[in-house]
């Protein structure tokens, strides 16, 4: 069984690669590392913060309630196209 701590820093490591101006869903980037996308949320929630979190939404493009409205402030600030409070996957997701 991997040790939670490795889950954590192996999310993290993946989130500081996403470039500015770029975003990611959690499913995404549990798939790089070979976990689900709860398990992403759950590590971000932990202790993302010295990461660029705001970069990972839902598949569908949009933000969770707790950090919603800075999580768009964030993403609109580094020009990610945002229509309707949610983000153009299609668009700006990371990797390609």
């Amino acid at each position: 069984m991997i040790d939670p701590a490795d889950v954590d820093e192996a999310v993290y490591d993946v989130v500081e690669r996403i470039p500015p101006g770029r975003v990611s869903s959690y499913g995404a980037i549990g798939r790089l590392i070979g976990v689900g996308p709860r398990r992403v949320a759950r590590a971000l929630s932990a202790g993302g913060g010295a990461v660029p979190w705001y970069r990972v939404l839902r598949a569908d493009g949009s933000a969770a309630d707790p950090v919603r409205v800075q999580q768009l402030q964030l993403l609109a600030a580094e020009g990610v196209p945002i229509r309707n409070g949610r983000v153009d996957m299609a668009a700006v997701a990371w990797p390609d």
